[in-house]
């Protein structure tokens, strides 16, 4: 004979009957406690002999409820627990359906017609397959003053900003390394535009991703602030904190943002705070829409006319122009890689590439791309803003598979020395490689600092300062290769302010060196001797012996035999040199 005793003090609302069989598990006497419902179960099937209580009887620990003895039948099939219906699991069910695409086919035939993905496409071609947890994917608009709450569930899902945390790159760099937050503004949800509950989510995002320091990569298409809402308090809603959130992420984890389509106002102004930009040659990009630029006053403006891509790559707001939405989602997985690790895989580049990426006439120009490229490895390098102020490169690329920034000159564009424009990308790309913690590699091929009135009216004593002020403080490690011109200060903002700041400063043999140009330190510094000798063939020739003489003087195996460079190298062992600063 078995007793069965109460576990609690409660009251019985329940209880089985005498000789009712009841099974392992399913409950004997059903106890009233606090408001809740505890059932006293079976441990083994039994039949119930007596009962030593009543529904309503106040019950304490311990009391006897019922004796039983074991039952000799043998078990039912089916559970004498029916399963109940459970109304509020399928809400949730239903909700979460009604937010995904195939819930909308009309809305994803727009986007189909306009050439685009959908928000969870993107999301979804973006992180690793199952990886993704979604945040407040259940919200609606703050409309329920004036719609329908069964429309808003239904035409305003996650109110319009689809988030979470996820992995990207994880098949790279393992699981631990690859988190990041992922947002996308959902177009097909009131274009895009920023609602209450949408701004609340995105604060919940950007504090989750300083928290955790997570990177952020956020699609950013829709038309800004949204004026429909009407579930909230206040006036201006100018409070809001996600702007700020935003831009205090700055610098402590990386920012990436992708646009395709229209991207206005509030959607242009966190674009813009990304360290990084991708957008689609399809992008219009702008701190207002037409709406907004005809209530200023500022005439009728068709949104194609707002910030297209062109305007933007010349103008440095696009750091990289692709195609389509799908290129732009491997381009954004390819620049947060260079934050998360090392590759195990790389190709070397032809080593004979870069013996022959200068010219043998110092005076021809050539493309530093080639020289990159022939340093670097295969198709590794990733181009930031080509087309603004293109004296100046910029990029992201892997050397024996770990990740570096380069800063190079172009020779083919003003001979390679740096105006304003090239100056402040160069400030700017440092700053950037020192909030990511990326090492950098100089490539120099500069006659020095652009001169002249023209230049200095574009504030380019300023900007020059700025690269003495922010190399002399990088703390990331950073090289310089010299591959034709190290002249002036130039050269010396090319190394961090000078050649003994780098970890490394070398020089292929087409090196030539000198506190300015050759042919300017000639003019200068000989004008006696060029006026002594009779125009013609006569000063042409002292003046070819000075600029011949100063060459050899300044060729790059003279200046590493004083050690003013750490060596003069095969450009074929550049790599070895780069490698040596990368694990650092």
């Amino acid at each position: 004979m078995t007793e069965i005793a109460s576990p609690l003090v409660g009251t019985v609302i329940r209880l089985a009957d005498v000789d009712d069989v009841v099974q392992s598990g399913d409950p004997v006497v059903v106890i009233e406690s606090m408001k809740m419902e505890h059932a006293v179960p079976a441990v083994e099937a039994i039949v119930v002999t007596a009962l030593h209580v009543s529904v309503g009887d106040m019950v304490a620990v311990g009391d006897v409820l019922a004796t039983a003895e074991p039952s000799t039948e043998a078990p039912s099939e089916e559970s004498s627990v029916q399963s109940a219906a459970r109304p509020a699991f399928d809400e949730v069910m239903e909700r979460h359906a009604l937010g995904h695409d195939d819930a909308r086919p009309e809305a994803v035939a727009k986007r189909r017609a306009r050439g685009r993905r959908t928000a969870r496409e993107n999301i979804a071609d973006l992180i690793d397959d199952g990886s993704f947890v979604e945040f407040g994917p259940l919200a609606i608009a703050a409309q329920r003053r004036r719609r329908e709450i069964e429309e808003l569930i239904t035409r305003t899902p996650a109110d319009g900003l689809v988030g979470g945390v996820a992995t990207v790159n994880a098949d790279l760099f393992g699981s631990e390394n690859t988190g990041c937050v992922v947002a996308s503004y959902d177009y097909m949800v009131l274009a895009g535009t920023q609602g209450m509950t949408n701004h609340r989510k995105k604060d919940r995002l950007f504090e989750l991703a300083e928290r955790k320091q997570l990177p952020v990569i956020l699609y950013t298409e829709g038309g800004g602030g949204r004026p429909g809402d009407t579930d909230m308090p206040g006036v201006s809603w100018l409070d809001c904190l996600a702007f700020a959130l935003f831009g205090k992420l700055a610098g402590t984890v990386p920012l990436i943002g992708v646009n395709a389509g229209y991207c206005f106002a509030g959607n242009a102004a966190l674009l813009g705070t990304c360290d990084v930009v991708i957008a689609t040659a399809d992008s219009n990009i702008g701190m207002a829409g037409p709406a907004m630029i005809e209530g200023g006053g500022l005439g009728t403006v068709a949104p194609t006319d707002i910030g297209p891509i062109e305007t933007h790559t010349a103008n440095g707001v696009v750091d990289i122009a692709v195609a389509d939405e799908a290129e732009a989602t491997d381009v954004a997985k390819r620049i947060l890689s260079m934050t998360q690790g090392a590759t195990a895989d790389w190709v070397t580049p032809d080593p004979e590439a870069a013996r022959e990426a200068i010219p043998v006439n110092r005076k021809q120009v050539y493309d530093m791309h080639d020289a990159i490229a022939a340093i670097v490895d295969v198709d590794s390098l990733v181009e930031l803003r080509p087309q603004w102020n293109p004296g100046l490169i910029t990029a992201f690329a892997r050397v024996e598979g770990r990740a570096c920034g380069i800063i190079a000159n172009n020779p083919i564009h003003l001979s390679g020395a740096i105006d304003h424009g090239a100056a402040t990308k160069s400030a700017e790309f440092m700053e950037l490689c020192e909030r990511w913690q990326i090492p950098i590699l100089f490539v120099c091929d500069t006659p020095g600092f652009m001169v002249g009135p023209e230049s200095d009216a574009e504030g380019l004593p300023r900007s020059a300062g700025a690269l003495f002020r922010i190399g002399a403080n990088l703390t990331v490690p950073f090289g310089t290769v010299i591959t034709r011109k190290g002249y002036g200060l130039g050269a010396q903002a090319m190394a961090g302010g000078g050649f003994k700041e780098p970890f490394f400063t070398v020089s292929w043999p087409t090196g030539e060196f000198g506190p300015m140009g050759l042919e300017g330190a000639v003019q200068l510094g000989f004008s006696r001797e060029l006026a002594e000798a009779a125009e013609g063939p006569e000063r042409d020739a002292v003046y070819d012996s000075l600029v011949d003489a100063m060459y050899e003087h300044g060729k790059a195996a003279n200046v590493a035999s004083h050690f003013e460079i750490d060596d003069a190298i095969d450009p074929a062992d550049t790599r070895r040199w780069i490698s040596r600063l990368l694990l650092h």
